[in-house]
């Protein structure tokens, strides 16, 4: 049976006391609706379509590199009415409901949801719960069967009893979803259309309602607070913790690790506290991360370590590298194996060959450094002009010394040598040295200013 999926994500989140739509506040660095479509595109149906409403165009353009329908909200009537909107660009068989502020939703738990839905057969996912409140109640008859759902502000006594509770989640034969949709009512508590009316006309229909319920609470929980969606980043988070261990990584606390993207890593690795790993990050066998660092869409090749509140952004780093602590590495950088990169140093579009190092308070940008050069504390490529930017080349076996400035365009040849202190503006030829200096002078009697009284 062909399948669509239809997300809504029309509310405007009054309780998040926010300016931004609530489907777009994130979880893990990604907005919560890009969560639900990533699940329902993980089915590969034949259609998703969203039903925006509040904020729409922030939506829209938050998942513009998305392939969805988009269906407009213009009024917010019920969860009724929303899927209503939404039914002129369904034609599949079955058409499977979701939410953007539910997030966590399994793409494993969905296959096994939607394959309970056919012609005849409405799934129907539910939950018991110790506290129902808030929650629509399913109504079931003596034998079982799902008669309604009956809303918490439409319930009587013996309804607010009930412990098993509507998801919201639904997979329903699209053919009478399109018969009684325009059927639905709003003579409720709340005055909307509520798309929980269809099970009690499915079952005047004689439809089956085969109810399922999720192997964790958490992947139907929805985010209407801020205090929600941090309860549910620490859910994730956890989650992907637990994996990560489980593939063969020592996560030193599991509760302060963030996961921002994707991770392909091998085994052995060591992820100290408050590691965030943002975008797609790749890390080799035996690669050690120290405390407190972010790592962002970054290659990291085995036996690496990367010290103590150490940045390293858009970076590729090969094997058996040493980085930091306090190190920033930026976009374009490239290091070799065995290469090094001290405390207070930063690159930026920079590339260390084999065993080249700078270990102390330096700045390399738009830099290619030879192997086994060694640049010394203090020294800078001065690659901007204000307007354009300019490459320093150093050779195979350089030696920079320290707190010098390199003036780019220039190149420094191999083995060759700049002493400490200096400012070099032309090249320097292989094995030479290169001395940029002004000539010391010492005055005697100089006197220090004194303050005035």
């Amino acid at each position: 049976m062909t399948l669509a999926t239809v997300i809504l994500a029309a509310g405007k989140g009054t309780r998040m006391k926010s300016a931004l739509p609530k489907v777009l506040h994130p979880i893990a660095g990604k907005p919560m609706v890009s969560h639900v479509v990533d699940a329902a595109r993980a089915l590969a149906p034949q259609s998703i379509t969203v039903v925006y409403g509040h904020g729409g165009e922030h939506v829209r353009e938050a998942l513009s590199a998305q392939s969805l329908n988009w269906a407009l909200q213009a009024e917010q009537l019920g969860t009724g009415h929303a899927v209503a909107q939404a039914m002129p660009f369904v034609s599949e068989d079955v058409v499977l409901i979701l939410y953007g502020d539910v997030p966590l939703i399994r793409p494993d738990t969905l296959r096994e949801f939607v394959a309970r839905a056919n012609a005849d057969t409405i799934a129907l996912m539910t939950l018991n719960m110790d506290n129902p409140t808030g929650y629509g109640r399913i109504i079931r008859d003596a034998d079982g069967q799902v008669q309604r759902i009956v809303e918490q502000k439409d319930a009587n006594d013996a309804e607010l009893a009930v412990d098993e509770i509507n998801t919201g989640i639904l997979a329903c034969p699209r053919a009478f979803l399109a018969e009684v949709l325009p059927k639905l009512k709003s003579n409720n508590a709340q005055g909307e259309y509520y798309l929980t009316d269809v099970i009690g006309m499915a079952v005047q229909a004689g439809l089956t309602i085969d109810t399922m319920q999720p192997a964790h609470g958490w992947e139907v929980d929805g985010v209407n607070d801020r205090v929600q969606l941090a309860r549910l980043e620490r859910i994730y988070q956890r989650v992907q913790a637990e994996a990560l261990m489980r593939a063969g990584v020592t996560v030193l606390d599991p509760t302060r690790l963030d996961v921002r993207g994707t991770l392909q890593c091998g085994t052995d690795i060591v992820l100290d506290i408050n590691t965030v790993l943002i975008g797609e990050v790749t890390l080799g066998d035996r690669v050690s991360i120290g405390p407190n660092c972010v790592i962002r869409n970054a290659r990291i090749a085995a036996d690496t370590v990367i010290e103590a509140n150490s940045v390293i952004d858009g970076a590729v780093i090969g094997a058996s590298c040493h980085v930091g602590p306090f190190a920033r590495l930026r976009p374009g950088t490239q290091l070799a194996d065995h290469a090094r990169i001290g405390n207070f140093v930063e690159t930026k579009n920079a590339r260390l060959g084999e065993g080249a190092k700078a270990n102390h308070l330096s700045y390399l940008g738009d830099a290619e450094i030879g192997a086994h050069s060694n640049i010394g504390a203090g020294t800078i490529t001065c690659n901007y002009d204000g307007v354009n930017k300019s490459k320093t080349v150093i050779g195979d076996n350089a030696f920079i010394g320290s707190n010098s400035a390199l003036v780019a365009p220039v190149n420094i040849g191999a083995g060759a040598t700049v002493g400490a202190g200096s400012v070099i503006t032309a090249d320097v030829p292989d094995a030479h040295l290169g001395v940029g200096r002004s000539k010391q002078r010492n005055i005697a009697g100089w006197q220090r200013p004194k303050k005035k009284d």
